[in-house]
């Protein structure tokens, strides 16, 4: 009996960066379309973090608190860093991809401690936070599990969602934001969430399906078979859950930080942004 091969590894080829040593390959077919980016779909599509970084950054430019661009840097690094990830499929790449993502997160939680309810000793907070990201990719550099990386990156994000929530309710400072604006970072809290989790659930099934999903793209044919790409939609998705949840700690951290009449949430091409509207204090 002959043995199963997999259609995605019929559709793959030999390419210009040599054999995968990342620790993670996608259900894209490799170097399918081009000599020189392994993965097409999936490079490109990492670009979304670079747009939505830009957008928020353009819109909101005269509003964000010094520390608050870090994250954003950060955000677009993401995308940059993905995008060389999946053109190449090495681990040296993959690592450019993963660590910004730590480095997104560790910032916003020093943002949330940056802020009246912070201690004092979170002055030392840039030196902790780069001992942090530095000892992270050492790390993960000598231990090459992506389970280790994402055991990580979700103990962070649950540890800022605690607290994000921490400061809209029972901080000291939780009365400096009004309800209406509560309202705001509540919703965006819960689109983020949600759409994290569409995300996750595509990655997943993108994951576990490959194989009757190549088939599918085979059938229909491309271009149309790229919006059977699950890692691109995961891309695309993450980005925009990302923005959310951005945009809802700019809103909370701003009415801590400052007189919460000096912005406003406004909204453009159908995504929010926080607007300066007034002074900030001096």
């Amino acid at each position: 009996m002959a043995a199963f091969v997999s259609p995605e590894r019929n559709l793959s080829q030999p390419g210009f960066f040599g054999p995968v040593t990342s620790t993670l390959d996608w259900c894209e077919a490799n170097y399918q379309f081009s000599y020189y980016i392994a993965e097409l779909a999936n490079s490109v599509s990492s670009l979304w973090h670079v747009v939505f970084a830009a957008y928020m950054t353009l819109n909101a430019r005269e509003s964000l608190p010094r520390v608050f661009r870090l994250s954003l840097i950060g955000f677009a690094l993401v995308g940059l860093g993905s995008f060389t990830f999946h053109a190449t499929l090495l681990y040296e790449s993959q690592m450019s991809d993963e660590i910004p993502m730590i480095i997104v997160v560790s910032t916003c939680i020093w943002v949330t401690y940056d802020c009246p309810s912070g201690s004092k000793g979170m002055r030392t907070g840039p030196s902790v936070l780069l001992l942090f990201n530095v000892l992270f990719a050492w790390s993960y550099y000598l231990y090459r599990n992506p389970v280790y990386h994402q055991t990580v990156f979700a103990s962070l994000v649950l540890f800022l969602t605690y607290r994000m929530v921490y400061l809209t309710q029972w901080s000291p400072y939780s009365s400096r934001i009004p309800s209406d604006k509560f309202v705001d970072t509540r919703r965006f809290y819960v689109q983020s969430a949600v759409i994290w989790a569409l995300a996750f659930l595509i990655w997943n099934l993108d994951n576990v399906f490959c194989d009757r999903i190549t088939g599918w793209k085979i059938a229909l044919g491309w271009p149309i078979a790229f919006l059977l790409e699950g890692h691109s939609w995961w891309h695309f998705l993450t980005g925009l859950g990302t923005y959310y949840l951005l945009v809802a700690l700019q809103c909370e951290i701003l009415c801590i930080q400052d007189d919460h009449r000096n912005f406003a949430v406004r909204s453009r091409n159908g995504l929010p942004f926080v607007k300066r509207v007034g002074r900030s204090k001096p």
